[in-house]
């Protein structure tokens, strides 16, 4: 839960720079506007592949943890059936 509060995070950060970083190069640009615009659209595409690669690998993450926790109470099911069969066949043995 922690990691995926630290991914949040850091995705909410990494989008807040790109924001910073492209009104800082807007207002501080030596170059023309058009010139300025393809850069900055450029950038953006880079930021924009960058969020789409960090969100798969939570999405995948996510996956991955569905599975381990899927398995895990599996797993519990099971030793909760065995304990239950082996207390059942006490309580018979006993009576």
């Amino acid at each position: 839960m922690a990691e995926e509060n630290d991914t949040s995070s850091a995705m909410i950060w990494f989008a807040g720079g790109v924001l910073l970083g492209a009104t800082v190069a807007l207002l501080i640009a030596p170059e023309s506007g058009e010139r300025t615009r393809r850069k900055l659209v450029k950038q953006a595409k880079r930021g924009g592949r960058a969020v789409s690669e960090s969100s798969q690998d939570i999405i995948d993450r996510g996956r991955e943890l569905y599975e381990r926790g899927r398995d895990i109470a599996e797993e519990a099911a099971e030793l909760f059936e065995r304990g239950r069969r082996v207390a059942e066949k006490t309580v018979n043995d006993a009576v």
